[in-house]
């Protein structure tokens, strides 16, 4: 090779060289600055029509315009809340999956299952905690019971026959302490999502549930559902004539409910910042907050990823007694 030749050899390896460092470098926040370019999946791991079902897609809309690319809502229900939470886990962290989860997968599962097909505290990267829920035990009104109480007593009338149906392992641990407690007898049946257990409900399948408020509330004042108690610290003001767990002499030792915003472990914090921002701007308009915190009996949260991360902490030491306790834990 003479030294014409090997000078442009030597010239075009180092522009390529140098083409691939400016790629590497730029490539952070070039994708974070362009984000996004495409649509935006998010995974819900409950059933469509339910409270985290209803509330993403509510937030789908005004999202898009601020983003200007379309929120696709992709529900995964089923498994205990794992078949989504793996989905969420596997999904290429580059902003284009985002992921609603409860405490289920993300607190719970850890303990009440023997392996999991991903790290609740590693696979994940908390964006922000969306609310709090304020869950009631309600009953299909067509069994004409109007209290706990009274709810026992049918069960024993109807041994073998009654279910129930509960979205965490920490009201399950309080159903089935009730149950220890009184002799009633309910079986509890899987919990897919918010809409499947209402239907489950009014038709009659599982005539019991203690789940998000909001869920049911229309068919409370409808008459089609008796709530019989709330889980809340005091009385709620859309059924302030139910008492509070408190009140019915039973300690509040569950942990509380929750639907909470995270993204694939990897996610560049620059991408779910921008999220954020976008979504507290959305959920701070009054409108929004009426329509769909407190007209549906939730509690906003909103809070920091750390803030979320620390709290998540906290829950899976609570959890993890809940389910000694309970004896809910893997067979």
């Amino acid at each position: 090779m003479d030294r014409v030749t090997d000078h442009r050899a030597n010239r075009s390896v180092a522009l390529a060289c140098f083409a691939i460092l400016m790629t590497q470098v730029g490539a952070g926040p070039a994708s974070a600055e362009g984000y996004p370019d495409r649509p935006i999946r998010v995974i819900v791991t409950t059933s469509p029509g339910g409270l985290s079902d209803v509330f993403v897609r509510a937030l789908s809309e005004p999202l898009h315009k601020r983003l200007g690319q379309p929120i696709v809502v992709e529900n995964r229900p089923g498994g205990f809340m794992i078949l989504g939470a793996r989905a969420c886990a596997e999904a290429a962290p580059d902003g284009y999956t985002l992921c609603v989860m409860p405490g289920e997968p993300l607190v719970y599962n850890q303990f009440t299952q023997k392996s999991l097909p991903y790290d609740p505290v590693k696979s994940f990267e908390p964006v922000t905690n969306f609310f709090f829920i304020t869950q009631a035990l309600g009953v299909n009104s067509k069994l004409g019971v109007k209290s706990i109480d009274e709810l026992a007593a049918y069960s024993k009338q109807k041994a073998g026959t009654l279910s129930y149906s509960a979205p965490s392992s920490s009201l399950a641990y309080f159903m089935e302490n009730w149950k220890k407690k009184t002799g009633a007898d309910l079986v509890r049946v899987p919990f897919k999502g918010g809409g499947d257990t209402v239907t489950n409900m009014l038709s009659g399948v599982t005539p019991v549930g203690f789940l998000g408020l909001g869920n049911f509330l229309s068919y409370i004042r409808a008459g089609q559902v008796t709530p019989l108690l709330v889980d809340a610290e005091k009385r709620v003001a859309s059924i302030p004539k139910v008492a509070t767990l408190g009140e019915m002499g039973f300690a509040r030792d569950h942990t509380r409910a929750f639907f909470g915003l995270l993204a694939p472990a990897g996610t560049p914090r620059e991408i779910t910042d921008r999220i954020r921002k976008e979504i507290i701007a959305i959920a701070n308009e009054p409108a929004f907050v009426q329509r769909h915190f407190i007209d549906r009996g939730l509690e906003p949260i909103l809070n920091t990823p750390e803030a979320f991360r620390d709290y998540l902490a906290s829950d899976r030491v609570r959890a993890q007694h809940i389910v000694k306790e309970s004896g809910l834990g893997p067979k």
